[in-house]
């Protein structure tokens, strides 16, 4: 398990002042983790790499909505 408390999380630049964000952060070997920006220290749901690149390829390709 890696350890997030250097994890650099960055929010898209869509969200708003809300607060009603995601968070991601890169992990090594190019898995992403995910979180609640109003969670910070709540659960994290960590996707290894192939995971990340076909959910973003799917998106990317209007096979799943936003």
């Amino acid at each position: 398990m890696d350890d997030l408390t250097t994890a650099r999380w960055i929010k898209s630049s869509y969200s708003g002042d809300e607060g009603n964000c995601v968070e991601l952060a890169a992990l090594p070997g190019k898995d992403m983790a995910v979180r609640d920006s109003k969670r910070p220290h709540g659960p994290v749901l960590r996707f290894p790499a192939t995971e990340w690149t076909a959910f973003r390829n799917s998106l990317k390709s209007g096979k799943l909505s936003t």
